[in-house]
């Protein structure tokens, strides 16, 4: 499944033609150098394109005109060489509507102690330049990122690339479409949201359909399709009879690989990236999905259990944004079931009843065929493994009757201490930052729920730029954490956003 457009980044370098020709030749030659540079890095995950040098109110506006039209245009790198008089970026700036970084740079690295004199220091001012240009956006008040750093410094290439995965985030935000085939959970309140207000912040769509719809679609799946895929299971991961007829346990496999094909086909069809599901309302399906589903999310699909939209729309978004990541560890819809509160073993174990993406598995992954309490369907097959170790980060987006608020949580993620041979799920065990006690006070406070989207793959500061250009509050738990800083930050926030 495509995870994104190829997108572009634009890199447009502020000037003015006070110092001549000679010195806007060298603006042109040095912004060409540090493009073909950052490309040539190895570090971005999209390509710079360098526009002309910006010297004018119609040039300025043009541009981030033209990069508003342009699709595969994801963001905008301003950086300015020498100074750009702030006024002749007032009307490019109200009409741009795209990511945008302000890359605080300076094409010389060190200053040539020996030579500098007064025509240096003329074309060589992104310290004065970028102030000017800095503070026209404040005081405009348009949300962007501000990188600071010697352009050809991994350091920065890095927090660029990070960036720009967040702009894509907020570039695809706007696709995503989230299939209901059933509603949230009865009586559960996190799950619930306003999905007018999730498609005017956002831009995603949540429709709903029937699930017999969709349970026609796995009806419609030829026997030779599912055999297929059920050979491809086999011969992909460890299956675990545990005692069960070998056939009989091939059947419920069966089963899966019908609603994997068919969901998909569904999906796609319909042209919708995420899709929820519910275990009391399955119509005519004969299990819940469990196999079907991690696999649908391990090919970019975001899920969210019992309804749950919002993580199911998350789970997409953040699996945009790691798309193509190098050695990537994985990301999941997650669920907070039990502690271990033995002093120095804190942790929580994730999961869910089966639907956890194998992307963050480690080591082997088998199939289990085993009762579900909830449901009333016949035993679903799923995918079981442990998760890896490693820092990853856990968010909530949650509804909070005026505004969204997403709560974003720094999280190490480690082995359980021993094995757990009656639990037959997939599962993560993780403990949160600061520790165990003010994590889970902090989220608690913060109205955080039981799901979670999570990724070992982002961090909590590209997490944080996604909120910031949705124009929604965010919370962030992790090392600094305080209960007292906390709520008092969570005070000043409801005045902020209301």
């Amino acid at each position: 499944m495509k995870t994104g457009r190829d997108y572009k980044f634009w890199f447009c370098t502020g000037s003015q033609d006070l110092y001549g020709d000679e010195c806007l030749a060298h603006v042109a030659e040095h912004s060409a150098i540090m493009v073909d540079g950052l490309n040539k890095s190895g570090v971005l995950p999209f390509e710079v394109v360098l526009k002309p040098t910006l010297l004018t109110n119609e040039m300025i506006r043009r541009t981030f005109n033209e990069a508003n039209s342009d699709e595969d245009c994801a963001g905008v790198i301003t950086w300015m060489h020498t100074f750009s008089p702030a006024k002749s970026w007032i009307l490019g700036l109200q009409e741009y509507r795209k990511p945008l970084l302000h890359l605080h740079t300076q094409f010389n690295q060190e200053i040539p102690y020996e030579t500098i004199d007064m025509d240096f220091m003329n074309e060589y001012q992104s310290a004065h330049g970028d102030r000017e240009y800095g503070h026209i956006v404040s005081r405009m008040g348009i949300e962007r990122k501000v990188i600071m750093g010697f352009w050809d410094d991994k350091n920065v290439q890095e927090r660029i690339a990070s960036w720009m995965r967040t702009a894509v985030g907020v570039m695809e935000s706007s696709h995503i479409r989230v299939m209901r085939i059933a509603d949230n959970m009865r009586n559960v309140a996190v799950t619930e949201g306003d999905k007018v207000e999730a498609q005017i912040k956002f831009g995603w769509e949540v429709d709903a359909y029937p699930v017999n719809e969709i349970a026609e679609a796995v009806e419609q799946v030829s026997k030779g399709d599912i055999d297929a895929l059920v050979e491809e299971y086999y011969d992909k991961y460890d299956i675990l009879l545990e005692g069960r007829d070998a056939a009989e346990f091939k059947k419920h496999v069966a089963v899966q690989a019908g609603i994997e094909i068919g969901f998909e086909r569904f999906l796609e069809e319909k042209n919708y990236q995420a899709i929820v599901t519910h275990f009391g309302d399955l119509g005519s399906l004969k299990q819940l999905p469990g196999l079907a589903i991690q696999r649908l999310m391990e090919k970019g699909y975001g899920f969210g259990a019992e309804g749950d939209w919002k993580t199911a729309a998350m789970v997409r978004l953040m699996k945009i944004m790691t798309a193509n990541v190098p050695n990537a560890k994985g990301t999941s819809m997650l669920e907070d079931y039990t502690y271990n509160l033995v002093p120095g073993k804190e942790g929580i174990i994730q999961a869910h009843m089966l639907e956890i993406c194998p992307s963050i598995a480690d080591g082997p992954i088998g199939i289990k065929v085993q009762p579900l309490s909830m449901g009333d369907r016949e035993d679903p097959a799923r995918l079981v493994f442990s998760a890896k170790e490693g820092k990853g980060v856990a968010t909530s987006l949650i509804d909070l009757g005026n505004r969204f608020r997403l709560i974003i949580n720094a999280v190490n993620c480690k082995k359980v201490e021993k094995p757990m041979p009656h639990l037959p799920v997939a599962q993560a065990f993780w403990t949160p930052e600061p520790n165990m006690q003010v994590g889970t006070e902090a989220w608690i406070y913060a109205g955080g729920a039981h799901h979670t989207a999570f990724s070992y793959d982002l961090s909590v500061e590209q997490m944080v730029d996604w909120a910031d250009a949705m124009g929604i509050e965010s919370v962030v738990i992790d090392k600094n954490t305080d209960i007292r800083t906390l709520k008092n930050e969570l005070r000043w926030n409801s005045i902020c956003y209301r």
